[in-house]
């Protein structure tokens, strides 16, 4: 039985976390787990040291390009170590070429079409919710500055714990897998509630 090649791509934000293995280890132990219950291997691993802000990542380039040059799906830990903008997101899924992408905090979701088409949706939401959030951020600092409240600076008191604001993210990104579940669920058995797919698609796992 032929095993499905896979590119692994692993981002880490600073040089510290890549000398230390600080977050690497546990997005490479993320990939194992997957590949251990999803016939395949790795052929191929990349590794960035760069912000998730950026766009112009060569490691990245890299791998879409051995994706494309040996017919391999693109695996990532998780849907945040490979961006957090829509547009850049789905240029990303697009050149991974016919294997497509796969994410392995969401395991649900296929590579191949369907799960372009599912990558696309969320991307979609995710930016949505994130304009949602700056716009009420905003509107809130206005009305605080209005009321004479002066913005900005460290002024004593406690600072913001940033292991419990991962948290805070990492439980946002979790609660967003539990809301798209439902879609993926009814997509895998070929009932997709807006009517235009159908079982006869040849759903790839």
């Amino acid at each position: 039985m032929t095993q499905q090649p896979f590119i692994s791509y692993f981002r880490v934000s600073t040089e510290k976390q890549g000398r230390s293995g600080l977050g690497l280890e546990a997005q490479q132990e993320a990939v194992a787990a997957y590949l251990a219950a999803h016939p395949g291997r790795v052929i191929a691993s990349f590794v960035e040291v760069e912000s998730g802000k950026r766009n112009d990542r060569p490691e990245l380039a890299k791998a879409l390009a051995a994706c494309k040059l040996k017919g391999a799906t693109l695996i990532v830990a998780k849907l945040d170590r490979l961006a957090r903008n829509a547009r850049f997101l789905l240029s990303v899924v697009e050149g991974t070429g016919d294997g497509g992408v796969v994410f392995c905090d969401m395991p649900q979701i296929p590579p191949g079409p369907v799960g372009k088409f599912l990558v696309t949706q969320m991307a979609a939401v995710g930016e949505l919710e994130a304009g949602l959030i700056s716009a009420r951020t905003k509107a809130a600092l206005v009305a605080a500055k209005a009321r004479g409240k002066v913005l900005g600076g460290y002024r004593g008191g406690p600072k913001a714990d940033t292991a419990l604001a991962a948290e805070a993210r990492s439980r946002q990104a979790d609660d967003f897998a539990a809301r798209v579940r439902p879609l993926v669920d009814d997509l895998r058995a070929g009932e997709c509630p807006c009517g235009r797919l159908r079982s006869g698609w040849g759903l790839r796992v």
